[in-house]
């Protein structure tokens, strides 16, 4: 099975998170690609049985607007049928971004293999643990 990871970062806690999420994919046998925003569009999620997908929550709870929100609204035609997770950090608000991207994605067609894992600022262990987890689901 071949699994993408596709995340944006700003301080760090985003990424903690998404190698969390492909180590637990390697951990229940995928292959595992790992994709900055730039790296990723429509035309690659069909090399994939199951993608990632990890942002932040920025601004007024939404997507990161300069690289992660065009990227992924440039392949949401492309996620009809594909098994997809989501998580990410966010340091206010409640996590309006992640209802909002899960709604999102369900529109578009995707299959959510599991909740989505968001951290509060630095994913603790617990959150660390639910990205490995999240990984496994989608193998």
């Amino acid at each position: 099975m071949k699994a993408a990871v596709v995340f944006w970062s700003g301080t760090g806690n985003t990424e903690a998170m998404a190698d969390a999420v492909a180590e637990g994919l390697k951990g229940a046998g995928a292959e595992v690609s790992t994709f900055k925003p730039a790296d990723f569009n429509a035309d690659k999620v069909a090399e994939f049985d199951a993608i990632a997908f990890g942002c932040p929550a920025m601004g007024a709870e939404v997507l990161e607007e300069d690289e992660f929100e065009p990227m992924f609204a440039g392949l949401e035609s492309a996620l009809s049928g594909k098994k997809i997770a989501l998580f990410g950090s966010y340091g206010w608000g409640d996590g309006q971004w992640m209802r909002d991207w899960e709604e999102r994605s369900k529109a578009a067609g995707a299959v959510l293999t599991t909740d989505s894992v968001m951290a509060n600022n630095e994913p603790d262990d617990d959150a660390i643990a639910a990205c490995k987890a999240l990984g496994a689901s989608l193998v």
